[in-house]
């Protein structure tokens, strides 16, 4: 079993905002098709790719405290932290680019921080959405502010790769999936 994890904050003052891109991409992947479900203060889909059950998960607290949701899940569905994959935003990535990490640290991002302490490792795979501009910003203003159209372009047209990441997740070791992927971001 997997576990994907898109993060992002709750909320309609919060879609469409750079801390969401976890949610933005997850919803791309995912489609409108099937409702989410509600579980342990987190949004979920259950799907099976390539005869593998997947969860997908949108935890519904505040992007700080997405660990302890996280955790709730890693737990009911006995999910092995090698299996998890968290998407978040990435302020030393410039927008439009991505990064693919084995494990790591947080880089300064707060939900990335709180899964760290809440699964007691920094050894969980991660799709790092880039969104800085490159100029000297107010960082909780300029996360938590809304896509110019220049963005949500730009965000169009990559979430199209990241659904291909996403797909080949699925089927391919990750030392592969990094090697097939990360280079074409350069």
């Amino acid at each position: 079993m997997k576990l994907v994890v898109g993060l992002g904050n709750p909320g309609k003052e919060y879609e469409k905002t750079r801390h969401n891109i976890g949610f933005y991409m997850l919803d791309k992947y995912l489609g409108n098709n099937d409702a989410w479900k509600d579980k342990f203060n987190g949004l979920y889909k259950e799907k099976v790719i390539n005869g593998e059950k997947v969860i997908f998960l949108k935890p519904q607290s505040y992007m700080n405290l997405s660990g302890g949701v996280v955790r709730k899940y890693v737990d009911f569905f006995k999910i092995p932290i090698d299996n998890i994959l968290i998407i978040s935003d990435d302020l030393d990535l410039p927008v439009g680019t991505y990064r693919l990490k084995p494990s790591g640290s947080s880089g300064g991002h707060n939900g990335l921080k709180d899964i760290e302490q809440n699964l007691g490792t920094k050894n969980y795979k991660r799709l790092k959405i880039g969104i800085s501009n490159n100029k000297l910003i107010d960082t909780k203003n300029y996360v938590l502010g809304k896509f110019s159209k220049e963005e949500l372009d730009t965000y169009q047209s990559l979430s199209s790769i990241v659904v291909n990441i996403i797909n080949d997740y699925f089927t391919l070791e990750f030392s592969v999936l990094m090697n097939k992927y990360n280079h074409k971001n350069k």
